[in-house]
């Protein structure tokens, strides 16, 4: 009499098309949002040297790419500037100048790109000379003046024709500030990103050589979250939904897969999860080094991202997934 079990799981794996038809998690295009960075100085097009195959754009030329984004069926866009350091300082001021790099941009794209939906950065170490999410008070990073200067910053981005603002400064109350600016300058139908569980990570390092906005001093462990903890992060999020957060945001995303699913479990908004500059490098250096398959690795990251429970997927490798996706 066999010893074999009635059941066998492999049944179900004998052809890459019968795996597709029981596979419970599938990526679409329409959970990918593409990161761009603009630029008002330099050439039209600037590589990014921690992070091969990605740039930074001057304005019309980064309104050609978009196209060519839309053209392949990614319309979701979160915009970054790099500002000169010459108009760096330590009032954000500079974030709150109506014909700036980054209101011109946002009100271009949406001239030529009305249909996209276009998700804004709300943080000032783009235009800090600390290189800090807020102000610089006697060497510490005060909250609530930030959050007055963020509140300010996101009107002027809902008035440029921003659909969502994203503010990524980890200050407290900042979602609550920027929800009652928006509605007291009649902007009801702008919605708000929060960065709701955004750690202190060592993943950023490239990100910050795009926009040149690494800290001047210390690190941001002051309002960024502490890698150890998880529970502080289901607090900061509910929080945050009930401060106004149309969509919640977990960053990075590989690190903090359990993140994601802790906070799957409780919220009721959609949850993005954003695959940072340190997850793409890493994985494009390997590559280059013949140490791993880019493509498989490409798609097993972003599966575990989607497996774990984001509804919403920033990602740098948005344009590569697209010959695989659903």
């Amino acid at each position: 009499m066999s010893t074999f079990p009635l059941t066998r799981h492999r049944r179900l794996r004998t052809s890459p098309d019968l795996r597709d038809l029981v596979a419970e998690t599938q990526l679409h295009r329409n959970d990918l949002v593409v990161p761009l960075f603009v630029t008002g100085e330099g050439p039209e097009q600037q590589p990014i040297d921690s992070m091969p195959g990605y740039f930074r754009y001057a304005p019309q030329a980064l309104l050609r790419r978009m196209e060519d984004y839309m053209n392949k069926g990614l319309t979701r866009f979160i915009l970054y500037a790099k500002i000169s350091t010459a108009a760096k300082d330590n009032t954000g001021l500079g974030a709150l100048d109506p014909s700036g790099l980054f209101p011109a941009a946002i009100a271009q794209i949406k001239s030529v790109f009305p249909e996209c939906t276009l998700f804004t950065d709300i943080a000032l170490d783009p235009y800090s000379s600390y290189g800090h999410d807020g102000l610089v008070k006697d060497g510490e990073i005060v909250n609530d003046p930030t959050v007055e200067v963020l509140a300010q910053m996101a009107v002027l981005h809902a008035a440029s024709g921003a659909d969502f603002v994203a503010p990524s400064d980890m200050m407290d109350g900042r979602v609550l500030a920027l929800r009652r600016a928006l509605d007291k300058a009649g902007y009801l139908q702008t919605g708000i990103l929060a960065y709701s569980a955004k750690y202190a990570s060592a993943f950023y390092g490239p990100f910050r050589d795009a926009l040149d906005s690494a800290p001047g001093f210390g690190d941001k462990s002051t309002y960024q979250m502490d890698y150890r903890n998880a529970r502080e992060a289901i607090k900061e999020t509910l929080a945050d939904i009930e401060e106004g957060a149309d969509l919640v945001m977990v960053k990075p995303a590989l690190a903090y897969l359990d993140i994601i699913t802790r906070i799957r479990a409780v919220s009721p908004v959609p949850i993005a999860a954003y695959q940072v500059s340190g997850e793409y490098s890493m994985i494009k250096a390997a590559a280059e080094k013949g140490w791993l398959q880019e493509e498989r690795a490409i798609q097993e990251t972003l599966i575990a991202i989607k497996r774990a429970g984001a509804d919403v997927i920033i990602t740098y490798f948005a344009e590569q997934t697209l010959p695989w996706l659903s």
